[in-house]
């Protein structure tokens, strides 16, 4: 199976599927998963999503992005060099494509659960593009399950759930005037400039949940502000994000965020509202899952879709083969005693 499982990815590697480009990885995806008797395939634009439906008790719901990030380089070369597998999307994430379609052929069918497998478009383009996205406002009966497994690039570690991600866009007021007669005006800039202290001062605490500790960060990530090198500044825009730990909400994000910025903003408005999954290890599904990589769990730092599922109830975990700290890099590479570990682990979930 390991063999395999390289030769799969390699395929999947082979294929081009530049985040908006997914239809030819799609299309591959839906011929293989339609070849099988036990699973309901339904196609919706480059999404494909295939279901069990023998009458088991509950339903675990298993999901992969079909695309990789723009290449800002020449594509990697692609090969299966011994026991790794290298090229553009090895790891984020043909490796986890490879695992979700060999469970799809070899687990499926003899399941104690029911199972949802999701494969789909535009996740690298922005949460508010991805299919994900449009699956959840549009269908999402199709997303319905007891619980999920995200097949993220993990390093073969559990991570449950995600942290929120908050953007807020905070505009500053000031008044024009010639840089030689300031006093004339007030420089936007330096009224802003508490309030970005604050931000910078500002250290959010960590929080501890199931046993996983969440740092929780502030940063501000933009300044826009002048434009002639002659004229006070008569607005500055700060741009903020905010990392927060699961168990908090979006309404205590922005508070944070408004008590920082607030005092001498004039305007504060949340441009992202990417809400946290809670790692949820006291479910039955998640808990086998942590017990069976023995120790090898840790939080998720970040936001994936576990944060969408957890909104329509469905709490999710992510974990999956290759390196993380390779992706979207010139060298993505995935083994493939690591694929099939992974595999094999997800297996055991859905078959004990």
């Amino acid at each position: 199976m390991a063999g395999a499982l390289g030769e799969l990815t390699l395929r999947l590697v082979d294929i081009p599927s530049e985040s908006g480009d997914e239809s030819a990885i799609a299309d591959f995806v839906e011929e293989r998963l339609r070849k099988l008797d036990h699973l309901e395939v339904v196609r919706l634009g480059h999404c494909v999503i295939a279901r069990s439906d023998r009458g088991r008790p509950a339903r675990v719901l298993l999901a992969g992005h079909l695309d990789t990030v723009r290449a800002a380089a020449p594509p990697q070369p692609t090969a299966l060099d011994g026991d790794e597998v290298t090229g553009r999307g090895a790891v984020d994430m043909k490796g986890g494509l490879a695992v979700l379609l060999a469970l799809a052929e070899h687990a499926v069918a003899e399941a104690r659960y029911d199972c949802t497998l999701v494969f789909y478009d535009r996740e690298e383009s922005g949460s508010h593009l991805s299919g994900m996205h449009h699956l959840a406002a549009g269908h999402p009966e199709l997303l319905r399950a007891d619980a999920a497994v995200l097949l993220e690039p993990t390093g073969g570690w559990v991570e449950p759930g995600c942290q929120g991600s908050l953007r807020v866009r905070a505009s500053f007021p000031g008044r024009a005037a010639h840089t030689a007669r300031p006093w004339q005006g007030m420089n936007a800039v330096e009224w802003a400039l508490p309030a970005l202290a604050r931000c910078a001062d500002h250290q959010p605490q960590p929080v501890t949940l199931d046993g996983l500790t969440y740092p929780q960060a502030l940063q501000i990530v933009g300044v826009e502000a002048g434009g002639d090198s002659n004229v006070v500044p008569d607005r500055c825009v700060v741009h903020v994000n905010s990392r927060y730990a699961p168990n908090r909400s979006r309404e205590e994000a922005f508070a944070e965020v408004e008590k920082l910025l607030g005092p001498e903003a004039e305007e504060l408005v949340i441009t992202l509202d990417s809400p946290a999954a809670h790692p949820s290890l006291e479910h039955p599904v998640l808990r086998r899952l942590s017990t069976l990589a023995e120790g090898r769990v840790r939080p998720k730092l970040g936001w994936t879709d576990a944060g969408r599922l957890a909104q329509l109830g469905v709490p999710a975990a992510n974990f999956g083969p290759g390196d993380p700290e390779l992706a979207h890099g010139p060298d993505e590479r995935v083994g493939r005693r690591e694929l099939f570990e992974v595999f094999h682990l997800l297996k055991q979930v859905l078959s004990s």
